[in-house]
C-alpha cells in the first residue's frame, strides 16, 4: 500500500497533464470528470476541468491524497 507522501510525489509528476478522475460518492452514485492537474499542495490537489467534454460539471475540483489511498477516488493519467 502507498503512503500519501508516495501519492502526492507520483502526482506531482504528471502537473499539467489529462487526467480522468472518478469518484465514488454515497449512494452509490459514481461522478466521472476529465480535466488538468493544475496543482499539487500538502493535503490537496486540484483539478481543472474540461467544460468542452463535461459541461454540466464545476471548473474546478479538490481532493485529499487519503481519497486516492481508501479508494474514494481513481485517477487514471491520459
Amino acid at each position: 500500500m502507498k503512503s500519501l507522501k508516495d501519492i502526492r510525489h507520483a502526482l506531482s509528476k504528471h502537473l499539467g497533464k489529462t487526467v480522468t478522475l472518478t469518484a465514488y460518492e454515497p449512494r452509490n452514485v459514481v461522478v466521472e470528470h476529465t480535466g488538468t492537474l493544475s496543482s499539487v499542495y500538502p493535503s490537496v490537489f486540484v483539478i481543472d476541468i474540461d467544460q468542452d467534454l463535461t459541461p454540466k460539471s464545476v471548473g474546478r475540483v479538490s481532493y485529499n491524497y487519503s481519497d486516492i489511498l481508501t479508494g474514494y477516488i481513481e485517477l487514471q493519467v491520459d
